[in-house]
């Protein structure tokens, strides 16, 4: 198991302009990790410790859609944070139905399956102590509850849908936690119940536990659904799917 403790760490993080983002960036920065921000701006990212001192960092903007361009850097990661994510709210056209399926959904996707090839070349050559790669999705809470947006909780419904489809093969390569995460204040969800900071730190604890599945929320159902949900999938398309 990858110690998330251990100080010589790789942490490329997507959607690291975000309240989330910055937020595990300054976690993992406690931890001594290297720390890649990937963002789709290209406005300089700019944070700073506890201690007031700039956190140093390698920002790397990319674009949805150009996910193979992300290959050679993913040769250096340890711990993929796929975080980055959009939210229309009520818009139903067709444009926002494409950006939501595209960003929330699709990208994550083809990202998975890209580190989870990356990691498969690795493995060869990887030595005694080399760490296995892992993968951290953040799928939200709304992936089994309403969000108060159908085109979010649609696309990240499907997100939950393709990463429990496709686990199998992507665990052979890789070690997958998913994130299934509360409403937290960010620009996404400026009233939400949680602070971004609080909840990376419930983040990294549960990590620390070596759980799989994390859950951080003030919703006690989503503690009972979520297990009986990726439970049934798994059943369910353990019994229907063919390699």
């Amino acid at each position: 198991m990858t110690d998330p403790s251990s100080p010589s760490l790789t942490v490329a993080i997507t959607g690291a302009s975000g309240a989330l983002g910055q937020a595990l960036l300054r976690r993992w920065h406690r931890r001594g990790a290297q720390l890649i921000a990937l963002t789709h701006g290209r406005a300089p990212l700019e944070l700073s410790g506890p201690d007031g001192q700039p956190i140093p960092l390698r920002q790397v903007p990319w674009q949805v859609g150009e996910e193979a361009a992300l290959e050679p850097l993913l040769e250096q990661v340890d711990v993929l944070v796929l975080n980055h994510g959009i939210n229309v709210h009520g818009d139903g056209s067709a444009e926002a139905t494409d950006a939501s399926l595209q960003v929330n959904a699709l990208s994550v996707w083809r990202l998975l399956e890209l580190f989870a090839l990356v990691a498969q070349r690795r493995q060869g050559a990887r030595g005694e102590g080399r760490r296995r790669p892992e993968v951290w999705v953040n799928t939200s809470e709304a992936e089994i509850q309403p969000a108060l947006s159908p085109l979010y909780e649609i696309s990240k419904r499907l997100l939950g849908q393709l990463l429990s489809l496709r686990a199998p093969e992507l665990a052979q390569a890789l070690r997958l936690r998913r994130l299934v995460l509360g409403p937290f204040r960010s620009a996404l969800n400026p009233i939400g119940v949680m602070g971004a900071d609080w909840v990376a730190g419930e983040i990294l604890r549960q990590a620390d536990w070596n759980c799989s599945l994390i859950i951080v929320t003030p919703n006690p159902l989503t503690y009972v659904l979520m297990p009986l949900t990726t439970m049934g999938r798994w059943a369910y398309f353990g019994l229907l799917r063919r390699p």
